[in-house]
């Protein structure tokens, strides 16, 4: 089984992701890891974003912590926008993917990349919230600058995170596997 969990910055995606995955004992997949890698491959390497993507050079910073460096916030969304970018990556998610048994988060996972997941969630919160969460308002910029690329899946079950508890949340998201599996 596949769940999906996509919606804005800020709402929680990564964070009840991981720790659904953990409770259900499914791998995690981080797509956002996965662009800041290839951006920061692009900024320490001076490599070419479709080529870092494509040929897998990106894979030498996955775990680095300077994928949350604020260099890399700064220029994920400009990298993440190349098509070519977006297209290898989708390659790599459809992949890690098609082994089963995993819940994936980020931008689009549910509705362009793995469409036939079993469970597609979409977690939004108030855009206060968000912000307090990120500890400023470039979450929602990134959401501005992202949201060409952002699609809720026709039937994506959709959670209001901003009065919920993250335990709350993935409590709800177990329940929903348990019940589709």
């Amino acid at each position: 089984m596949v769940v999906t969990i996509d919606g804005p910055a800020g709402a929680g995606k990564s964070t009840v992701a991981r720790r659904l995955a953990e409770r259900i004992g499914y791998r995690y997949l981080d797509t956002g890891a996965m662009y800041r890698a290839v951006t920061l491959c692009v900024l320490l390497d001076g490599a070419d974003p479709a080529e870092a993507a494509r040929s897998g050079a990106w894979r030498a910073y996955e775990g680095d912590p300077r994928l949350r460096s604020p260099a890399v916030d700064a220029a994920v969304s400009e990298v993440a926008q190349e098509a070519s970018v977006r297209e290898a990556m989708r390659e790599a998610q459809r992949t890690f993917l098609g082994i089963g048994d995993a819940v994936a988060e980020g931008r689009d996972i549910g509705e362009v990349v793995w469409p036939q997941a079993e469970l597609k969630v979409w977690l939004d919160a108030a855009p206060e919230i968000r912000a307090r969460r990120r500890g400023t308002t470039h979450a929602l910029e990134r959401d501005r600058r992202d949201s060409v690329q952002t699609k809720v899946a026709q039937d994506a079950v959709r959670v209001d995170t901003s009065r919920l508890s993250i335990d709350a949340v993935v409590t709800e998201l177990a329940r929903l596997v348990e019940e589709r599996s």
